[in-house]
């Protein structure tokens, strides 16, 4: 999370979370320019709290800061654009235990959920009085973990503030104040994406969700590496790619030593007993980061076998 990447110099910790940094790129977005006090009334947090936001955005190239007040530069812009979270005002009664209620959506998410107990817990603990989690599957919102569908009420009560698609997750945070529900659903939509990381990280180049496109890069500095042997490579809640004599010969790839070594999170020495690569050595490890395994990447030993690197380079030639 963005908050934790502080090195505090001294005086007290500033009081405020991954919640305000999304909150911030929301109010300048919307409100240009503005001015420091003016923002941290927005954010509910001490002037210097907001010092603090302002100068790590400044020092981030995300604003300018002039006597009209704070701006957001083109990389702010950019940093706002990339949120994956849309946040909206809504009611829908008996769902809810609360008297106002606010919900985010995010985009492709159901397979971060479980029964949404920790979504609710994390929104409970950033202040609001509860949540309730959907997800869509099958074009139908969905209680986590249920085969049943919400009611059509509950449905077109979402679906005309969002434009909902398969694999969308829906947090509907709840309080007795509409500030406090959005700070329990953001914060546990948050939760959700494991955390805000505005700096250029490894996170932001490769996570759990990463595309193909996103891993080729990676992929094809492994595959000059170890010669030009077939590489194999996927993120932990996506197809991968499958890169054969210098090409991309398959991006929507998987492999069944590939999910094994992403789910027991050691690396993997075996012949492959399915695939393409059936009767062959394969070396596939994880990659991990910050203690979880978001992606695998494997090569396959070629060479290992007598006469197969003949045939396989012949193949290699017909294609």
């Amino acid at each position: 999370m963005f908050p934790s990447q502080i090195r505090r110099i001294g005086g007290p910790i500033p009081k405020f979370t991954d919640y305000h940094i999304w909150k911030t790129l929301m109010v300048l977005s919307v409100e240009r320019p503005m001015g420091r006090k003016a923002l941290s009334k927005y954010l509910n947090v001490g002037e210097g709290s907001t010092r603090t936001i302002v100068s790590l955005f400044s020092e981030l190239d995300l604003i300018s800061v002039n006597k009209k007040g704070i701006i957001l530069t083109d990389a702010g812009n950019e940093a706002k654009a990339a949120m994956q979270l849309e946040c909206h005002i809504i009611s829908l009664g008996d769902l809810t235990i609360g008297e106002k209620d606010c919900a985010v959506r995010i985009p492709g998410s159901l397979k971060k959920i479980t029964y949404g107990c920790e979504e609710r817990d994390t929104a409970i603990l950033a202040g609001a009085t509860g949540a309730t989690t959907l997800v869509c599957m099958d074009d139908k919102l969905m209680f986590p973990g249920s085969e049943y569908p919400v009611s059509k009420d509950i449905e077109n009560a979402v679906r005309k503030i969002f434009k909902i698609k398969n694999d969308d997750v829906i947090i509907i945070g709840t309080s007795d104040s509409y500030e406090k529900a959005e700070v329990g659903a953001v914060t546990a939509a948050i939760g959700v994406l494991g955390g805000i990381s505005i700096k250029k990280e490894l996170q932001d180049i490769l996570n759990p969700g990463s595309a193909p496109s996103e891993i080729l890069s990676l992929a094809f500095a492994i595959h000059d590496l170890v010669g030009g042997l077939p590489v194999c490579a996927k993120s932990r809640d996506n197809l991968g790619i499958r890169i054969e004599n210098g090409a991309v010969i398959d991006n929507a790839y998987t492999g069944d030593i590939l999910e094994e070594a992403i789910l027991v999170g050691t690396t993997i020495r075996r012949v492959a007993v399915t695939g393409p690569y059936k009767g062959i050595k394969v070396i596939v490890t994880p990659i991990e980061l910050d203690r979880h395994i978001i992606a695998a990447i494997g090569v396959v030993d070629i060479r290992s076998m007598a006469g197969v690197d003949n045939l396989i380079r012949k193949r290699f030639e017909d294609e």
